[in-house]
């Protein structure tokens, strides 16, 4: 998995699908693939309709019952992408005592359909009600399974035409849709702002990139250090206005490790119940956490980037 240790350079590449198709070698290949006859080409996954998507977002109450049950078998089977990495030891804790996920049913939905669904079928939905919060679905082992949501809207809502979505960005947006998530890892790793990526005013980056910086100052006699990496593939929808809102995952990885001369923390950045729902002992010796950051980041026709939203999660803790 690509992982960026915190202050140092960025050199990592990630592949973004958008408008549903796989950015790597957009346009370098034919319909047909090593191995056909010819004239023979490969059927390629449906889109999903309305219907699917209607169905699929009501499929959300049964993942609301099985997280209340904290029933782990059955989210992994409802979920994909990154959301089902929360049906492994998060769901686990869960069992233990550690709060499940929002269970808050969202309504006033608009669907975004892909027109053509690629490698990858998939597609979001915006839900106004109770707040707003964007879900992605995609489609594996035959059906349609909850990928991220909610992603809470933090930032203005990018104006997109409900239902079917054309694949009809050019080249020079797939290219900055495609390097979004690296454009990111390289802000939060890089606080002295040597890689020039910019984020505005007031977006929440950049206070993630502050609490990142602070820690160590925070730290006093306890040792911390912050990884950030990419979590899974990305999916992206062009906008009319010539950009793109790209949905996809990082993980923050924080090492927290006592003092010189010292064989417990000093200030535990997890409570005692947290870490032994986890792991089953209390915060003694080193502690690491795992937080995804699912997010939804508007990248403009002039590469700039704002996010519209985010939610951080904490999906594990191991100690040592």
């Amino acid at each position: 998995m690509p992982r960026r240790p915190l202050m140092r350079p960025p050199a990592v590449v990630s592949v973004v699908a958008l408008g549903s198709v796989l950015l790597a070698g957009c346009g370098d290949r034919s319909p047909a693939t090593v191995g056909e006859r010819p004239g023979e080409t490969v059927s390629r996954p449906a889109a999903a309709t309305r219907e699917d998507a209607t169905a699929a977002f009501a499929g959300l109450s049964d993942l609301r019952d099985a997280w209340k049950h904290q029933d782990c078998a059955k989210i992994e089977f409802l979920t994909a992408w990154t959301e089902s990495v929360l049906s492994g030891r998060a769901c686990q804790a869960a069992r233990k005592g550690q709060p499940v996920p929002a269970a808050d049913a969202y309504t006033d939905v608009e669907f975004y359909l892909p027109e053509d669904p690629g490698e990858r079928p998939w597609f979001a939905a915006l839900a106004r009600a109770p707040r707003p919060a964007y879900f992605v679905f995609v489609r594996a082992d035959g059906r349609w399974r909850l990928g991220a949501g909610p992603i809470p809207v933090v930032g203005e809502v990018p104006e997109l035409e409900e239902g079917p979505v054309a694949a009809g960005a050019d080249r020079d947006t797939q290219v900055r849709a495609s390097l979004v998530p690296t454009r990111l890892l390289a802000f939060l790793t890089d606080p002295a702002g040597v890689s020039g990526v910019r984020l505005p005013s007031g977006d929440p980056m950049r206070d993630l990139l502050r609490e990142l910086a602070a820690r160590p100052a925070r730290a006093q006699r306890d040792r911390l250090s912050a990884d950030v990496r990419l979590e899974g593939p990305a999916y992206a929808l062009p906008l009319p206005d010539g950009g793109a809102l790209v949905f996809h995952t990082l993980r923050l990885v924080l090492t927290q490790k006592p003092g010189a001369g010292r064989s417990s923390l000093a200030h535990p950045r997890y409570g005692a119940a947290a870490v032994r729902a986890f792991t089953g002992q209390g915060p003694t010796g080193s502690v690491t956490s795992g937080e995804l950051l699912f997010l939804a980041t508007r990248v403009s026709a002039s590469g700039g980037l704002s996010t519209v939203g985010l939610r951080r999660v904490l999906a594990d803790i191991t100690t040592s």
